[in-house]
């Protein structure tokens, strides 16, 4: 299957993907701010480079979108119809490379929390959730 965007549209499409500063992690960000929590960003010191560490709850979260990082279940966890073994290795990539800062994380005594873009269509529950997960740690 071929796609339906020129080269040049489809290569400025991409570049307007950012992989920081995203709508959700600013929602996720203003959502804890408004909590009465306080937090670092992107620390790169950290495996995988978490999207918002609160170094206080020795907590790092991540904010993954539904479609990059594979979300199972999800209706956004779509694959493209054109260059299928190409998005499935990039797919793969993102999950293995999460994994294994995840893995890096738990082993520095990090407690890691994923909040998927879908999450955000409920801002109560994901504030319940935020809260229950700082107050155990």
């Amino acid at each position: 299957m071929t796609d339906s965007l020129s080269k040049d549209k489809r290569s400025w499409n991409m570049s307007r993907i950012r992989s920081k500063d995203t709508r959700p992690e600013k929602v996720v960000r203003s959502l804890l701010h408004r909590m009465g929590y306080r937090f670092r960003l992107h620390v790169k010191s950290l495996p995988g480079t978490p999207d918002i560490v609160l170094p206080k709850f020795k907590t790092v979260i991540f904010v993954h979108g539904c479609f990059w990082h594979r979300h199972p279940g999800c209706r956004f966890a779509y694959t493209p119809k054109s260059r299928v073994d190409f998005w499935m290795k990039k797919f793969e990539q993102n999950v293995n490379a999460h994994e294994k800062a995840t893995g890096e994380l738990k082993d520095q005594g990090w407690h890691v929390f994923v909040i998927w873009e879908c999450d955000l269509s409920e801002l109560d529950s994901l504030g319940r959730k935020l809260s229950n997960l700082l107050c155990e740690n």
